[in-house]
């Protein structure tokens, strides 16, 4: 009678959790379960394209596609409850899901720390159904003709904050020329609570970004604390803004699950993890759950997702486990077409080489969780918006 095979289960169908998955899957003496709240694997880098006109499989791909001929178990659901005793997960179908090994991939959810009015009016960046929601009210505001002034607020300066910023005001020109709608004076704001863009890169990259932004009009507010948001305006450090075009990326948190399942966390809500990122004996956690030296990146996230696998391939081979070594980023932010920053360990670029670094970046990125073909047709959609950009570009 054959061995039994390890019970692998995988929280989280995001990039920690693919990877883990995808590379485990040819292991015959490891069973693959990943459970994920959603149907399709969202690449985040893209979202912010996914709500200004680009094509949404660039930011969305199903995970029965990803795994199509794998020999891993795809489960939707969402994980409530750890049984440390029985070795079980019980999902908010009020299913029990057994494992031998546990590995958390849940990443984050959006924190509006408690500002009053900014769940209720704001608009969000953090899945499709936010991006296509972003998107028709960005038409309805434009074709609306008793709309008195077009005040789009972006909060937060972090990359998303920026690339976002950064793609409104040419997509909106986009809007009115394709739809022959008259032209419209609109401004766009950008609110940072810290005292410069990108804080936690270094300032000449940040200063590179904010000239930048600049150029392309955009009003930025730094050293700016949201205070509350109504109907149609938003306040913030005392000054208000009339819009009902404002969008949340500044803030974030761990899963509740980890908190609520009583995990060792550290001051940033995130799992204090060991040298093989082991959370406990039998529970693995990775990507943004896990309190290491680079967690938020999606690189980071992937590393660690092929860290975990390539262990427990090694560990059912019969060889020792090796130790987790953080690997740096490489930090591209997009703002507006064509232009980009990066710092690629001391060296940092700017603007169309900075843009085509970004490119390679994405087809990599892609890559990593699907065969060449497929990743290239995702890349290629990730680039559809680049026509009309060139057009309002020259406009």
């Amino acid at each position: 009678m054959p061995d039994a095979k390890t019970k692998v289960l995988i929280l989280g169908g995001g990039f920690g959790g693919v990877k883990a998955a995808l590379n485990l899957a040819d292991n015959r003496r490891y069973s693959v379960t990943l459970m994920s709240d959603q149907d399709e694997f969202r690449y985040y880098p893209a979202l912010y394209l996914a709500a200004t006109g680009g094509d949404t499989s660039a930011s969305s791909i199903p995970l029965f596609e990803i795994f199509a001929g794998k020999r891993v178990k795809i489960i939707h659901d969402t994980a409530k409850t750890l049984n440390r005793d029985s070795k079980t997960i019980k999902g908010s179908s009020g299913k029990n899901y057994s494992y031998d090994l546990l590995v958390v991939a849940l990443g984050m959810v959006t924190n509006y720390f408690g500002i009053k009015g900014l769940k209720q009016y704001s608009y969000g960046l953090k899945s499709q159904a936010e991006a296509r929601e972003l998107r028709d009210h960005l038409h309805k505001q434009l074709a609306d003709k008793n709309t008195p002034d077009l005040n789009y607020v972006v909060i937060g300066g972090g990359a998303t904050g920026v690339e976002l910023a950064g793609a409104l005001p040419f997509y909106l020109r986009h809007i009115m020329t394709k739809h022959m709608l008259p032209p419209k004076k609109i401004h766009i704001d950008l609110v940072e609570a810290e005292s410069r863009l990108m804080p936690r890169m270094p300032r000449a990259y940040s200063s590179a970004v904010q000239k930048r932004l600049r150029r392309l009009g955009i009003r930025l507010h730094l050293n700016q604390k949201v205070e509350a948001e109504s109907a149609g305006e938003l306040t913030f450090s005392g000054h208000s803004v009339k819009s009902r075009s404002v969008i949340w990326t500044a803030g974030v948190a761990c899963n509740p699950f980890l908190a609520a399942n009583k995990f060792n966390l550290n001051e940033r809500g995130k799992v204090i993890v060991n040298h093989l990122l082991q959370a406990e004996d039998d529970i693995c956690v990775i990507g943004d759950n896990a309190a290491t030296t680079y967690s938020g990146m999606a690189q980071t996230a992937l590393h660690d997702g092929l860290f975990v696998a390539e262990n427990l391939n090694r560990i059912s081979g019969g060889h020792p486990p090796k130790p987790y070594k953080p690997r740096k980023p490489v930090y591209v932010t997009p703002a507006g077409p064509y232009w980009a920053a990066v710092q690629w360990g001391q060296l940092q670029l700017y603007g169309r080489l900075g843009w085509s670094t970004r490119q390679a970046a994405d087809l990599i990125g892609y890559h990593d969780l699907q065969p060449w073909w497929p990743a290239y047709k995702n890349w290629v959609a990730s680039n559809t918006g680049d026509e009309y950009c060139a057009i309002c570009m020259r406009s």
